[in-house]
């Protein structure tokens, strides 16, 4: 197996044992979503990169893989995007500004930025994956001249269902990026939304790609991988220039498990961020 080096915020021992965290800010994104603002003791930095997760531990319920949904170029906080899943997730979204958590981690292979600066990038997110891919989407807000043109696709599957609309909305009138977004479908409360309607994959053939300097970067529910893999590759991108983060229930963060396999691979330390042509010839991966 594959090791790849475990970011620490301060000592090897918080690999294992949860840090007190507390709560700064809380917002609903949807629904059935939240996003916490959490701060560590004393306001020290989590150390993580874009693609890593934690695990966040509430007594008496347990704990649960979440991914960092917000850059390290923030300094004094991290945040996380909270879907509604679960008993541990459930009982966070009844937490308030002032309570605390438990944070292990960070954990896992985050984005190769030393690869993927100076190229293109085509950033593609669905559903909750927005949440992790915010998080690089921020890095190449805060240092633009490390990447060359910067593209956002995303796609929801309905109006309601679409996380972080005011940092769309932002994007879509950035300079620095093109941010196209999409639903799969509209619904009663989708009466004023006039954008894309139809899937994520509808977005692709339009674009202009130079295949010579892009990486395009996937991130969202399996369902979606194997289609928009067949479009860039009609664009002409191959294995090697895609990059996936793919999804698996993660209980321990350190490989002991065995939740998370992949074959041979631990997808909480060997990934979640894998190149394509990593793990395209694996049975399950995608």
């Amino acid at each position: 197996m594959t090791m790849f080096p475990l970011s620490v915020h301060n000592s090897t021992q918080s690999l294992y044992v949860p840090l007190d965290c507390e709560i700064v800010a809380v917002s609903d994104l949807t629904p059935n979503e939240k996003l916490f603002r959490l701060r560590l003791p004393e306001g020290g930095a989590l150390g993580h990169s874009p693609g890593q997760f934690v695990q966040v531990s509430l007594l008496g319920w347990g704990e649960a893989p979440i991914s960092v949904s917000s850059s390290p170029t923030r300094d004094g906080y991290f945040e996380l995007g909270v879907r509604r899943a679960g008993s541990v997730t459930s009982a966070m979204h009844q937490l308030v500004v002032g309570d605390t958590i438990g944070i292990r981690g960070p954990y896992g292979r985050p984005f190769a930025l030393d690869k993927l600066r100076g190229r293109d990038l085509l950033l593609i997110s669905g559903g909750c994956g927005l949440a992790p891919m915010r998080s690089l989407i921020q890095y190449c807000e805060d240092r633009t001249e490390e990447f060359g043109r910067l593209t956002i696709l995303y796609g929801a599957k309905s109006v309601e269902d679409t996380l972080f609309k005011d940092d769309l909305t932002a994007w879509e009138a950035s300079s620095r990026f093109a941010c196209s977004r999409t639903v799969d479908r509209i619904t009663g409360g989708g009466s004023c939304y006039s954008g894309n309607v139809g899937l994520i994959t509808a977005l692709i053939p339009p674009l202009e790609i130079d295949c010579t300097i892009t990486v395009a970067v996937i991130v969202g529910p399996p369902v979606m991988y194997r289609f928009v893999i067949e479009e860039l590759k009609k664009k002409g991108l191959t294995s090697a220039q895609i990059v996936v983060s793919l999804e698996r229930h993660m209980r321990c963060g350190v490989g002991k498990c065995g939740h998370c396999t992949i074959e041979h691979l631990y997808c909480c330390q060997d990934g979640p961020v894998f190149w394509l042509n990593e793990v395209e010839h694996l049975r399950g991966a995608l």
